[in-house]
């Protein structure tokens, strides 16, 4: 009977499926690449973050308004100025071309004059050639000058005028039309040249200008008188830097300074300016 229920018993158990052998695993990634190149590859692996994103959104904007401002400042120019100075700077340009128009016009009425002349008068033709002379001496500050122009004073007491505020006065005067111009004692011609002294104040032509000193100008006295006194010119500059400036109209000048013309060291007369072709 101990038998029978050994069977059964044994025929009730299940059957137990024996479990297999451990056997070799996958090896453990240390084994498959060595730790230095493993840390090597997470170091130089990107990690972009909050802060890193910000930073480069900043120094886009900066690369951007760097940019912008480059050129602006390239392109600077008469855009940057007021409705005022402008219309000022296109009356000056206007009034100039429409001078020398009227120059062109002289020269070519003379020269068909003269062609269409078969026999010229000597007094006439030295009449010509006295007045295109003194014309000539006038431009070159080699003879006195008389005409309307302004009288342009000014007082620089604590020496703040510059060479580049009177340089300006003198190249205002010039594209008004100014035919002769005077500063102080000294008769400014086109080799004319305005520094800064060594103590202070300044020079032309290597003179010095006391503290008080007039600006003389030849011309049409309202044009000039207009080119001093524009939006940002030479009146509101000299008085912005602490000096006094009063410019005075007048219909009779008398310009008396001479200039004293230097020989040249190289440039010689043509002798043969008829075999001259004109360029044009």
């Amino acid at each position: 009977m101990s038998d029978e229920r050994l069977d059964r018993s044994s025929e009730e158990r299940p059957e137990q499926t024996p479990e297999p052998a451990p056997g070799p695993g996958p090896e453990p990634e240390s084994a498959a690449e060595p730790n230095g190149w493993r840390r090597l590859r997470q170091a130089l692996r990107p990690r972009p973050s909050r802060y890193a994103l910000v930073v480069a959104l900043l120094a886009a904007l900066l690369g951007v308004g760097i940019s912008t401002q480059i050129g602006q400042t390239r392109e600077a120019g008469l855009e940057n100025l007021r409705q005022s100075e402008l219309v000022g700077i296109l009356d000056s340009v206007t009034q100039r071309s429409n001078r020398l128009d009227e120059e062109i016009t002289r020269l070519t009425q003379e020269r068909d004059r003269l062609q269409r002349e078969q026999g010229v008068d000597p007094a006439q033709a030295r009449e010509a050639a006295t007045s295109r002379a003194d014309a000539l001496g006038i431009l070159a500050g080699t003879l006195p000058a008389r005409g309307p122009g302004v009288r342009i004073a000014i007082t620089d007491a604590s020496a703040v005028v510059g060479s580049a505020n009177l340089l300006d006065a003198i190249q205002e005067l010039r594209d008004a039309g100014a035919e002769a111009i005077q500063v102080g004692d000294v008769r400014v011609v086109a080799s004319s040249y305005v520094t800064e002294g060594s103590g202070g104040g300044v020079l032309v032509d290597g003179r010095s200008l006391p503290t008080s000193y007039a600006v003389l100008a030849i011309g049409d006295p309202q044009t000039l008188a207009s080119a001093m006194d524009i939006p940002g010119g030479v009146v509101e500059t000299i008085r912005g830097v602490g000096a006094t400036i009063e410019v005075t109209p007048t219909q009779d000048l008398a310009i008396d300074s001479l200039h004293a013309p230097a020989t040249p060291r190289y440039a010689r007369p043509e002798s043969n300016p008829s075999s001259t072709t004109p360029p044009g």
